[in-house]
């Protein structure tokens, strides 16, 4: 391994480079081929050169490389477009963020005592299923069959709220 890297270290640097045109993205390509083939060194068959094997991991390193770039570019782009978006709306999120803790509120009023208790010391007071089931003296497993049962009721009852504010907030 060392005799392959020490012979062709510096082609392969040199061919990502003139891919890339960035020298430290070229010597993280270079690198990560080489220990590729080191990972794989037990399992890997080259049939023909060596050097054109090289020549073969650049490109396609290359190639996965700017893959990757235009993703994170593209993610980027969404992210500063959801956060600009995000801002602009940010007075009309609120009222809807209100609306919907009042619904929620609402929501819980209509499940029964047990269940209620249990889900707002859940998730209004972020009490683990152990504190719990400790305080109001039940098993762990009656809890979590309870804040399940909870969570599915207000899922059903607060559906068309959520469908509403996601469509409100995509448009």
């Amino acid at each position: 391994m060392e005799y392959l890297y020490q012979k062709y270290w510096e082609e392969v640097l040199d061919t990502a480079f003139k891919r890339v045109r960035d020298e430290e993205i070229a010597q993280d390509l270079t690198q990560e081929i080489f220990i590729s083939i080191w990972e794989n060194r037990e399992r890997l068959n080259i049939e023909g050169s060596i050097a054109a094997y090289f020549k073969g991991a650049v490109k396609y390193k290359v190639i996965n490389y700017f893959k990757s770039s235009l993703v994170k570019e593209k993610h980027k782009a969404d992210i500063a477009l959801l956060t600009r978006d995000h801002t602009a709306a940010s007075a009309e999120n609120m009222l809807l963020l209100k609306d919907l803790n009042q619904q929620f509120d609402e929501a819980l009023l209509d499940l029964p005592e047990k269940m209620r208790v249990i889900i707002s010391m859940s998730r209004k007071q972020e009490k683990s299923i152990q504190e719990i089931s400790e305080e109001l003296n039940l098993s762990a497993q009656t809890v979590k069959n309870q804040i399940s049962s909870a969570l599915k009721l207000l899922r059903e009852k607060l559906a068309y709220t959520l469908i509403l504010i996601i469509l409100l907030l995509l448009t």
